[in-house]
């Protein structure tokens, strides 16, 4: 009976230890965040690069860089002085659009995507065409060299444009619709 007691007693005082932390099997440091962070910066160095390349051989062009991170030159120039307007916030603007490959395999022909009706800022629109479109006056032909996180980036188009594509985008624009115009009634 003493035996029994004992036992027991000892299962009492280990039932009424209090609960140990369980930790992880493996801990995560955030080394991911900051190597993911790290293949971009390279990703983005060497796509640059590489276009910086294309553009020092091509003694055809005389590009621009734009302060946003591409670089464009003018197929066709708008210089008449009455046709200053570039669009803004919430314009209706109609363009067409061609996309090849940075070294100019064609990705959507001339003529393969429609001709687009487009609310500037207000629809989706890969960032560097709707960065670009605000550079651009109506009748104006401007080709643009985007790099892939300025185009369609990590996940394409899921289409025909893969992942990490820098581009060449060449847009004709047809006409701007002010936006305070399109709110007037007609008379």
């Amino acid at each position: 009976m003493k035996k029994l007691a004992i036992i027991l007693m000892v299962l009492f005082t280990a039932s009424c230890k209090s609960p140990e932390a369980r930790y992880p099997i493996s801990q995560n440091s955030g080394s991911y965040i900051s190597e993911s962070i790290e293949r971009n910066r390279e990703l983005i160095a060497k796509e640059e690069t590489y276009i910086q390349k294309l553009i020092k051989e091509d003694s055809a062009h005389q590009y621009i860089a734009s302060n946003d991170g591409f670089w464009y030159y003018y197929n066709v120039k708008n210089n008449d002085s009455t046709k200053t307007e570039t669009p803004e916030f919430g314009d209706i603007v109609e363009f067409d659009h061609q996309i090849s490959t940075v070294d100019g395999k064609t990705i959507y022909a001339k003529g393969e995507k429609p001709t687009k009706s487009y609310a500037v800022d207000k629809e989706k629109l890969f960032s560097g065409l709707r960065q670009g479109i605000k550079l651009m006056k109506e009748g104006e032909t401007v080709t643009f060299l985007f790099p892939s996180h300025k185009g369609y980036g990590y996940y394409g188009d899921k289409n025909k444009i893969g992942t990490n594509i820098p581009l060449k985008t060449k847009v004709t624009l047809h006409k701007i619709e002010e936006e305070e115009k399109q709110n007037e009634p007609n008379n």
